[in-house]
Protein backbone atom coordinates (compact mmCIF):
# COMPACT_ATOMS: atom_id res chain seq x y z
CA UNK A 1 0.00 0.00 0.00
CA UNK A 2 1.00 3.44 -1.09
CA UNK A 3 0.31 6.65 -0.24
CA UNK A 4 -1.38 9.14 -2.59
CA UNK A 5 -1.43 13.12 -2.03
CA UNK A 6 -3.44 15.81 -3.27
CA UNK A 7 -0.14 18.06 -4.45
CA UNK A 8 4.06 17.75 -2.83
CA UNK A 9 4.52 21.29 -3.00
CA UNK A 10 4.20 21.74 0.37
CA UNK A 11 6.17 18.23 1.08
CA UNK A 12 9.18 19.83 -1.30
CA UNK A 13 8.81 22.79 1.32
CA UNK A 14 9.19 20.49 4.68
CA UNK A 15 12.41 19.37 2.99
CA UNK A 16 13.70 23.50 2.79
CA UNK A 17 12.53 24.20 5.92
CA UNK A 18 13.05 20.82 8.40
CA UNK A 19 15.94 18.95 6.35
CA UNK A 20 17.85 22.03 4.95
CA UNK A 21 17.59 20.54 0.95
CA UNK A 22 17.02 23.18 -1.41
CA UNK A 23 15.02 23.55 -4.77
CA UNK A 24 18.31 22.90 -6.67
CA UNK A 25 19.02 19.83 -4.66
CA UNK A 26 15.71 17.97 -5.27
CA UNK A 27 15.66 19.32 -8.84
CA UNK A 28 19.02 16.92 -9.26
CA UNK A 29 17.67 14.27 -7.76
CA UNK A 30 14.33 14.40 -10.17
CA UNK A 31 16.88 14.69 -13.23
CA UNK A 32 19.05 11.66 -11.66
CA UNK A 33 15.93 9.44 -12.14
CA UNK A 34 14.79 9.98 -15.18
CA UNK A 35 18.62 9.72 -16.66
CA UNK A 36 18.92 6.73 -14.42
CA UNK A 37 15.60 5.21 -15.90
CA UNK A 38 16.79 5.84 -19.48
CA UNK A 39 20.17 4.65 -18.99
CA UNK A 40 18.77 1.39 -17.10
CA UNK A 41 16.21 0.89 -20.08
CA UNK A 42 18.04 1.72 -23.24
CA UNK A 43 21.06 1.34 -25.02
CA UNK A 44 23.75 4.19 -25.35
CA UNK A 45 23.88 6.71 -27.95
CA UNK A 46 19.67 6.01 -28.43
CA UNK A 47 18.31 9.12 -29.98
CA UNK A 48 16.66 10.88 -26.92
CA UNK A 49 13.94 14.08 -27.28
CA UNK A 50 13.25 16.23 -24.48
CA UNK A 51 10.57 18.42 -25.24
CA UNK A 52 10.18 20.91 -22.42
CA UNK A 53 8.36 23.90 -20.58
CA UNK A 54 9.10 26.92 -19.33
CA UNK A 55 8.92 26.30 -15.78
CA UNK A 56 9.62 23.80 -13.46
CA UNK A 57 8.67 20.92 -15.23
CA UNK A 58 10.68 22.16 -18.00
CA UNK A 59 13.84 22.54 -15.58
CA UNK A 60 13.59 18.77 -14.48
CA UNK A 61 13.56 17.90 -18.37
CA UNK A 62 16.86 20.09 -19.15
CA UNK A 63 18.87 18.81 -16.46
CA UNK A 64 18.12 14.84 -17.78
CA UNK A 65 19.24 16.29 -20.79
CA UNK A 66 22.45 17.81 -19.13
CA UNK A 67 22.84 14.27 -17.60
CA UNK A 68 22.46 12.43 -20.24
CA UNK A 69 24.68 14.05 -23.37
CA UNK A 70 27.36 12.74 -24.62
CA UNK A 71 26.66 9.61 -23.61
CA UNK A 72 23.27 9.92 -25.56
CA UNK A 73 21.97 11.72 -28.79
CA UNK A 74 20.51 14.11 -26.44
CA UNK A 75 18.30 16.78 -27.72
CA UNK A 76 16.44 19.49 -25.89
CA UNK A 77 13.09 21.42 -27.88
CA UNK A 78 11.96 24.31 -25.98
CA UNK A 79 8.28 24.76 -26.74
CA UNK A 80 8.46 27.88 -24.24
CA UNK A 81 11.76 29.62 -23.34
CA UNK A 82 12.74 29.28 -19.80
CA UNK A 83 10.98 31.18 -17.33
CA UNK A 84 11.00 29.87 -13.90
CA UNK A 85 14.46 30.74 -11.78
CA UNK A 86 15.73 27.27 -11.92
CA UNK A 87 14.58 26.91 -15.77
CA UNK A 88 16.50 29.52 -16.27
CA UNK A 89 19.58 28.03 -14.22
CA UNK A 90 19.06 24.37 -16.02
CA UNK A 91 19.27 26.15 -19.44
CA UNK A 92 22.78 27.99 -18.57
CA UNK A 93 24.12 24.65 -17.47
CA UNK A 94 23.16 22.74 -20.68
CA UNK A 95 24.34 25.67 -22.74
CA UNK A 96 27.31 25.43 -21.13
CA UNK A 97 28.39 21.66 -22.22
CA UNK A 98 26.72 22.33 -25.43
CA UNK A 99 24.10 19.82 -25.37
CA UNK A 100 22.30 20.19 -28.91
CA UNK A 101 18.99 22.11 -29.24
CA UNK A 102 16.16 21.65 -32.05
CA UNK A 103 13.13 24.15 -33.08
CA UNK A 104 11.19 21.32 -34.15
CA UNK A 105 10.09 17.98 -33.13
CA UNK A 106 12.76 15.38 -34.49
CA UNK A 107 12.82 11.65 -35.42
CA UNK A 108 14.29 9.73 -31.67
CA UNK A 109 14.27 6.62 -29.92
CA UNK A 110 12.88 8.31 -26.55
CA UNK A 111 10.65 11.22 -26.17
CA UNK A 112 10.57 12.96 -22.73
CA UNK A 113 7.18 15.56 -22.25
CA UNK A 114 8.66 18.21 -19.93
CA UNK A 115 6.25 20.41 -20.52
CA UNK A 116 3.91 21.18 -17.70
CA UNK A 117 3.87 19.78 -14.28
CA UNK A 118 1.16 18.92 -11.48
CA UNK A 119 0.56 22.61 -11.09
CA UNK A 120 -0.47 23.46 -14.41
CA UNK A 121 -3.81 25.31 -14.59
CA UNK A 122 -5.77 26.09 -17.83
CA UNK A 123 -5.43 25.13 -21.29
CA UNK A 124 -2.54 24.48 -24.19
CA UNK A 125 -2.43 27.07 -27.20
CA UNK A 126 -2.56 25.82 -30.29
CA UNK A 127 1.10 25.67 -30.90
CA UNK A 128 1.65 22.97 -27.78
CA UNK A 129 -1.32 20.85 -28.65
CA UNK A 130 0.10 19.89 -32.21
CA UNK A 131 3.50 19.85 -30.58
CA UNK A 132 1.83 17.00 -28.22
CA UNK A 133 0.16 15.61 -31.72
CA UNK A 134 3.47 15.20 -32.96
CA UNK A 135 5.47 13.38 -30.11
CA UNK A 136 2.31 11.14 -30.03
CA UNK A 137 2.74 9.68 -33.49
CA UNK A 138 6.64 9.40 -32.62
CA UNK A 139 7.53 5.61 -33.19
CA UNK A 140 9.47 6.46 -30.06
CA UNK A 141 9.37 5.54 -26.48
CA UNK A 142 7.66 7.88 -24.22
CA UNK A 143 7.97 8.90 -21.28
CA UNK A 144 6.06 11.83 -19.17
CA UNK A 145 7.64 13.84 -16.23
CA UNK A 146 5.76 13.65 -12.76
CA UNK A 147 2.63 13.60 -15.25
CA UNK A 148 1.81 13.23 -18.70
CA UNK A 149 0.84 17.13 -20.30
CA UNK A 150 -2.58 17.47 -20.95
CA UNK A 151 -3.05 14.50 -24.18
CA UNK A 152 0.08 13.17 -24.42
CA UNK A 153 0.14 9.47 -24.07
CA UNK A 154 2.78 8.06 -22.23
CA UNK A 155 4.63 4.80 -22.17
CA UNK A 156 5.60 5.26 -18.65
CA UNK A 157 5.26 8.08 -15.74
CA UNK A 158 8.34 8.89 -13.65
CA UNK A 159 6.47 11.01 -10.94
CA UNK A 160 8.54 12.72 -7.94
CA UNK A 161 9.00 12.62 -4.84
CA UNK A 162 5.24 11.18 -4.13
CA UNK A 163 1.59 9.81 -5.82
CA UNK A 164 -0.74 11.96 -6.76
CA UNK A 165 -4.12 11.48 -6.79
CA UNK A 166 -4.52 13.42 -10.25
CA UNK A 167 -2.47 10.38 -11.59
CA UNK A 168 -5.38 7.50 -10.95
CA UNK A 169 -9.05 9.54 -11.81
CA UNK A 170 -10.27 7.52 -14.68
CA UNK A 171 -9.77 10.24 -17.26
CA UNK A 172 -5.58 9.81 -16.64
CA UNK A 173 -5.63 6.03 -16.99
CA UNK A 174 -5.20 5.93 -20.86
CA UNK A 175 -2.20 8.43 -20.22
CA UNK A 176 0.02 7.31 -17.17
CA UNK A 177 1.26 4.24 -18.83
CA UNK A 178 3.28 2.38 -15.99
CA UNK A 179 4.15 4.62 -13.12
CA UNK A 180 7.64 4.58 -11.31
CA UNK A 181 8.54 6.95 -8.20
CA UNK A 182 11.46 9.14 -8.39
CA UNK A 183 13.09 9.53 -5.02
CA UNK A 184 13.88 13.36 -4.74
CA UNK A 185 16.93 12.86 -1.83
CA UNK A 186 15.24 11.13 1.40
CA UNK A 187 14.10 7.94 2.10
CA UNK A 188 10.12 8.09 1.04
CA UNK A 189 9.09 7.41 4.56
CA UNK A 190 10.48 10.93 5.84
CA UNK A 191 9.53 12.96 2.70
CA UNK A 192 6.07 11.95 2.59
CA UNK A 193 3.71 13.30 5.25
CA UNK A 194 0.11 12.20 6.70
CA UNK A 195 -2.41 11.73 4.32
CA UNK A 196 -6.23 9.43 4.69
CA UNK A 197 -5.62 8.54 0.60
CA UNK A 198 -3.72 5.16 -0.20
CA UNK A 199 -3.11 3.45 -3.62
CA UNK A 200 -3.61 -0.36 -3.40
CA UNK A 201 -0.46 -2.75 -4.23
CA UNK A 202 -1.97 -6.33 -5.58
CA UNK A 203 0.50 -7.33 -2.43
CA UNK A 204 -2.43 -5.75 -0.21
CA UNK A 205 -4.56 -8.86 -1.39
CA UNK A 206 -5.31 -11.54 1.39
CA UNK A 207 -7.48 -14.80 0.24
CA UNK A 208 -9.63 -16.42 2.67
CA UNK A 209 -7.83 -19.49 2.78
CA UNK A 210 -8.78 -21.45 5.28
CA UNK A 211 -6.19 -22.38 8.26
CA UNK A 212 -8.46 -24.59 10.75
CA UNK A 213 -8.65 -28.37 9.09
CA UNK A 214 -10.90 -29.14 11.98
CA UNK A 215 -13.74 -27.23 10.47
CA UNK A 216 -17.58 -27.54 8.58
CA UNK A 217 -19.53 -25.25 6.17
CA UNK A 218 -21.08 -23.49 9.13
CA UNK A 219 -17.80 -21.73 10.04
CA UNK A 220 -17.97 -20.20 6.80
CA UNK A 221 -20.85 -18.01 6.66
CA UNK A 222 -23.93 -18.11 5.08
CA UNK A 223 -24.72 -15.56 2.93
CA UNK A 224 -28.16 -14.81 1.91
CA UNK A 225 -29.21 -13.07 -1.68
CA UNK A 226 -32.74 -11.41 -2.65
CA UNK A 227 -33.71 -12.96 -6.38
CA UNK A 228 -35.35 -10.62 -8.47
CA UNK A 229 -37.05 -10.31 -11.87
CA UNK A 230 -33.26 -10.46 -13.47
CA UNK A 231 -32.57 -13.70 -12.01
CA UNK A 232 -29.13 -14.09 -14.14
CA UNK A 233 -27.60 -11.53 -12.11
CA UNK A 234 -28.48 -13.08 -8.81
CA UNK A 235 -27.30 -16.35 -9.69
CA UNK A 236 -23.79 -14.93 -10.80
CA UNK A 237 -23.29 -13.56 -7.50
CA UNK A 238 -24.12 -17.07 -5.44
CA UNK A 239 -21.95 -19.11 -7.56
CA UNK A 240 -19.18 -16.07 -6.98
CA UNK A 241 -19.59 -15.96 -3.63
CA UNK A 242 -19.92 -19.68 -2.91
CA UNK A 243 -16.26 -19.81 -5.21
CA UNK A 244 -15.06 -17.54 -2.84
CA UNK A 245 -15.50 -19.36 0.39
CA UNK A 246 -18.56 -18.52 1.88
CA UNK A 247 -20.02 -22.26 3.42
CA UNK A 248 -23.77 -21.69 2.32
CA UNK A 249 -25.51 -19.48 -0.18
CA UNK A 250 -29.06 -19.30 -0.55
CA UNK A 251 -31.24 -17.08 -3.23
CA UNK A 252 -34.42 -15.68 -1.59
CA UNK A 253 -37.06 -14.70 -3.68
CA UNK A 254 -38.32 -15.60 -7.32
CA UNK A 255 -37.29 -19.30 -7.99
CA UNK A 256 -35.39 -20.05 -11.25
CA UNK A 257 -35.34 -22.97 -12.63
CA UNK A 258 -31.49 -22.65 -13.89
CA UNK A 259 -30.29 -22.30 -9.82
CA UNK A 260 -26.92 -24.67 -10.30
CA UNK A 261 -27.19 -27.44 -7.40
CA UNK A 262 -25.40 -26.23 -4.71
CA UNK A 263 -26.92 -23.09 -4.40
CA UNK A 264 -30.03 -23.30 -2.08
CA UNK A 265 -33.51 -21.51 -2.44
CA UNK A 266 -36.09 -20.21 -0.52
CA UNK A 267 -38.79 -18.23 0.21
CA UNK A 268 -37.35 -16.13 3.55
CA UNK A 269 -33.70 -15.72 5.05
CA UNK A 270 -32.20 -18.83 6.64
CA UNK A 271 -32.32 -18.48 10.56
CA UNK A 272 -28.25 -18.87 9.82
CA UNK A 273 -27.96 -16.09 7.52
CA UNK A 274 -24.70 -14.42 8.19
CA UNK A 275 -24.33 -11.95 5.63
CA UNK A 276 -27.17 -10.47 2.74
CA UNK A 277 -27.04 -9.36 -0.85
CA UNK A 278 -29.82 -6.82 -1.99
CA UNK A 279 -29.78 -5.14 -5.74
CA UNK A 280 -28.52 -7.29 -8.42
CA UNK A 281 -31.21 -7.75 -11.06
CA UNK A 282 -33.30 -6.46 -8.36
CA UNK A 283 -36.35 -4.97 -10.18
CA UNK A 284 -39.37 -4.95 -9.12
CA UNK A 285 -39.79 -8.47 -7.99
CA UNK A 286 -39.62 -7.42 -3.97
CA UNK A 287 -42.71 -5.62 -2.32
CA UNK A 288 -42.27 -2.08 -0.17
CA UNK A 289 -43.20 -4.91 2.55
CA UNK A 290 -41.06 -7.97 1.81
CA UNK A 291 -37.89 -5.94 1.48
CA UNK A 292 -38.70 -4.33 4.87
CA UNK A 293 -39.00 -7.74 5.92
CA UNK A 294 -35.60 -8.51 4.22
CA UNK A 295 -33.96 -6.33 6.21
CA UNK A 296 -35.19 -6.90 9.74
CA UNK A 297 -32.31 -8.03 11.22
CA UNK A 298 -28.82 -6.34 11.82
CA UNK A 299 -27.11 -8.60 9.00
CA UNK A 300 -23.87 -7.26 6.97
CA UNK A 301 -25.31 -6.49 3.82
CA UNK A 302 -24.21 -5.92 0.54
CA UNK A 303 -26.15 -3.31 -1.68
CA UNK A 304 -25.49 -2.64 -5.33
CA UNK A 305 -27.79 -2.03 -8.96
CA UNK A 306 -31.49 -1.81 -8.77
CA UNK A 307 -31.94 -0.53 -4.65
CA UNK A 308 -29.57 2.83 -4.91
CA UNK A 309 -33.04 3.75 -7.22
CA UNK A 310 -34.88 2.53 -4.68
CA UNK A 311 -36.37 5.20 -1.52
CA UNK A 312 -35.81 2.24 0.89
CA UNK A 313 -31.69 3.51 0.26
CA UNK A 314 -32.17 5.75 2.64
CA UNK A 315 -33.36 3.12 5.31
CA UNK A 316 -30.37 1.20 4.74
CA UNK A 317 -27.86 4.25 5.14
CA UNK A 318 -28.46 4.06 8.85
CA UNK A 319 -27.29 0.64 9.59
CA UNK A 320 -23.95 -0.59 10.17
CA UNK A 321 -21.29 -3.01 8.11
CA UNK A 322 -23.05 -2.12 5.49
CA UNK A 323 -21.14 -2.24 1.47
CA UNK A 324 -21.76 -0.23 -1.36
CA UNK A 325 -21.12 -1.12 -5.11
CA UNK A 326 -22.43 1.25 -7.50
CA UNK A 327 -20.98 2.19 -10.67
CA UNK A 328 -20.47 6.18 -11.80
CA UNK A 329 -24.28 6.24 -13.04
CA UNK A 330 -25.63 4.69 -9.99
CA UNK A 331 -23.56 6.89 -7.35
CA UNK A 332 -24.89 10.05 -9.20
CA UNK A 333 -28.62 8.93 -8.66
CA UNK A 334 -27.61 8.12 -4.79
CA UNK A 335 -25.89 11.74 -4.50
CA UNK A 336 -29.00 12.65 -5.28
CA UNK A 337 -31.37 10.28 -2.93
CA UNK A 338 -29.16 11.96 -0.05
CA UNK A 339 -29.40 15.12 -1.21
CA UNK A 340 -25.46 15.75 -1.76
CA UNK A 341 -25.78 16.84 -4.98
CA UNK A 342 -27.32 16.95 -8.08
CA UNK A 343 -24.75 16.25 -10.83
CA UNK A 344 -24.65 14.57 -14.17
CA UNK A 345 -22.16 10.88 -14.52
CA UNK A 346 -19.35 13.50 -16.31
CA UNK A 347 -19.25 15.76 -13.45
CA UNK A 348 -18.75 12.94 -11.29
CA UNK A 349 -16.19 11.45 -13.07
CA UNK A 350 -14.10 15.03 -12.86
CA UNK A 351 -14.20 15.17 -9.52
CA UNK A 352 -14.76 11.57 -7.87
CA UNK A 353 -12.87 12.35 -5.01
CA UNK A 354 -14.60 15.53 -4.12
CA UNK A 355 -18.01 13.73 -3.75
CA UNK A 356 -16.96 10.01 -2.41
CA UNK A 357 -15.65 12.74 0.43
CA UNK A 358 -18.73 14.03 0.50
CA UNK A 359 -20.25 11.27 0.96
CA UNK A 360 -18.10 9.43 3.17
CA UNK A 361 -18.55 12.85 5.44
CA UNK A 362 -22.37 12.19 5.66
CA UNK A 363 -22.47 8.78 6.31
CA UNK A 364 -19.19 7.37 8.08
CA UNK A 365 -20.43 4.03 9.04
CA UNK A 366 -21.16 2.90 5.40
CA UNK A 367 -18.34 1.40 2.89
CA UNK A 368 -18.87 2.71 -0.45
CA UNK A 369 -16.60 0.72 -3.55
CA UNK A 370 -17.30 3.02 -6.39
CA UNK A 371 -16.74 1.13 -9.71
CA UNK A 372 -14.73 2.53 -12.54
CA UNK A 373 -11.60 2.38 -14.39
CA UNK A 374 -9.55 2.88 -10.82
CA UNK A 375 -12.14 1.80 -8.29
CA UNK A 376 -12.38 4.00 -4.95
CA UNK A 377 -13.42 2.32 -1.72
CA UNK A 378 -13.93 4.89 0.92
CA UNK A 379 -15.22 4.83 4.81
CA UNK A 380 -15.33 7.51 7.40
CA UNK A 381 -11.31 9.26 6.64
CA UNK A 382 -10.21 6.02 5.32
CA UNK A 383 -9.77 6.36 1.72
CA UNK A 384 -7.95 3.48 -0.93
CA UNK A 385 -7.78 3.10 -4.48
CA UNK A 386 -7.57 -0.29 -6.21
CA UNK A 387 -5.70 1.13 -9.95
CA UNK A 388 -5.70 -2.83 -11.28
CA UNK A 389 -8.96 -2.95 -12.97
CA UNK A 390 -8.78 -3.43 -16.83
CA UNK A 391 -11.37 -2.96 -20.23
CA UNK A 392 -11.72 -6.58 -20.22
CA UNK A 393 -14.08 -5.89 -17.13
CA UNK A 394 -16.41 -3.72 -19.07
CA UNK A 395 -18.76 -6.46 -19.36
CA UNK A 396 -22.64 -6.48 -18.02
CA UNK A 397 -22.35 -9.20 -15.19
CA UNK A 398 -18.77 -8.44 -14.10
CA UNK A 399 -20.45 -6.33 -11.18
CA UNK A 400 -22.40 -9.09 -10.19
CA UNK A 401 -19.62 -11.27 -9.39
CA UNK A 402 -18.13 -8.50 -7.49
CA UNK A 403 -20.73 -8.36 -5.19
CA UNK A 404 -21.16 -11.94 -4.66
CA UNK A 405 -17.01 -11.30 -3.57
CA UNK A 406 -17.87 -8.87 -1.56
CA UNK A 407 -21.10 -11.14 0.34
CA UNK A 408 -18.81 -13.95 0.59
CA UNK A 409 -16.41 -12.26 2.52
CA UNK A 410 -18.96 -10.56 4.50
CA UNK A 411 -20.52 -13.91 5.53
CA UNK A 412 -17.26 -15.35 6.36
CA UNK A 413 -16.97 -11.94 9.05
CA UNK A 414 -14.89 -9.78 7.10
CA UNK A 415 -15.43 -6.20 8.26
CA UNK A 416 -17.37 -3.94 5.61
CA UNK A 417 -13.90 -2.40 4.55
CA UNK A 418 -11.52 -5.12 4.69
CA UNK A 419 -14.75 -7.12 2.44
CA UNK A 420 -14.51 -4.07 -0.11
CA UNK A 421 -10.73 -3.79 -0.61
CA UNK A 422 -9.97 -7.84 -0.59
CA UNK A 423 -13.18 -8.40 -2.82
CA UNK A 424 -11.86 -5.27 -5.27
CA UNK A 425 -8.07 -6.13 -4.99
CA UNK A 426 -9.13 -10.15 -5.88
CA UNK A 427 -11.38 -8.60 -8.65
CA UNK A 428 -8.97 -7.43 -10.42
CA UNK A 429 -6.51 -9.87 -10.15
CA UNK A 430 -9.23 -12.45 -11.48
CA UNK A 431 -9.51 -10.13 -14.77
CA UNK A 432 -5.61 -9.68 -15.10
CA UNK A 433 -5.28 -14.06 -14.85
CA UNK A 434 -7.54 -14.46 -17.57
CA UNK A 435 -5.57 -15.80 -20.28
CA UNK A 436 -7.87 -14.96 -23.48
CA UNK A 437 -8.10 -11.83 -25.01
CA UNK A 438 -9.54 -8.77 -23.50
CA UNK A 439 -13.01 -8.16 -25.37
CA UNK A 440 -13.94 -12.27 -24.75
CA UNK A 441 -14.09 -11.99 -20.66
CA UNK A 442 -17.03 -13.51 -19.10
CA UNK A 443 -18.36 -13.60 -15.98
CA UNK A 444 -18.19 -17.41 -15.73
CA UNK A 445 -14.29 -16.70 -17.00
CA UNK A 446 -13.73 -14.71 -13.66
CA UNK A 447 -15.70 -16.93 -11.35
CA UNK A 448 -13.39 -19.84 -12.84
CA UNK A 449 -10.58 -18.11 -12.49
CA UNK A 450 -11.30 -17.70 -8.73
CA UNK A 451 -10.03 -21.23 -8.71
CA UNK A 452 -6.62 -20.50 -9.91
CA UNK A 453 -5.95 -17.65 -7.43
Amino acid sequence: MQKLFDEVNSLDIRCYEKFFLNEDILMEHAANGIAAYIRKKFPLKFKILIVCGSGNNGADGIASARLLHKDYDTTLLYIKNPKSKMALLQEKRANAIEVKTSKEIIECDVVVDAIVGTGFKGEFDSNIQNTIKKMNSLNAFKIACDVPSLGFVADTTLTMGALKKSMFLDKAKDFMGDIELVNLGLPREIYEGKTNWNLLDSDDLKLPYRDKKNSHKGDFGHLAIASGTKSGASILSAISAFRFGAGLVTLVGLNNLMIPHSIMHSNHIPSNASALALGMGLGDAFSEKELKDFLDNDLALICDADIFAMPIITTLLKRERVVLTPHPKEFTILLKQTKIADISVEELQMNRFKYVELFTQKYPKITLLLKGANVIIAKDEQFFINPHGTQSLAKGGSGDVLSGLVGALLAQGYSDLESAIQASLTHTQLAQNYKGTDFSLTPDDLIKEIGNL
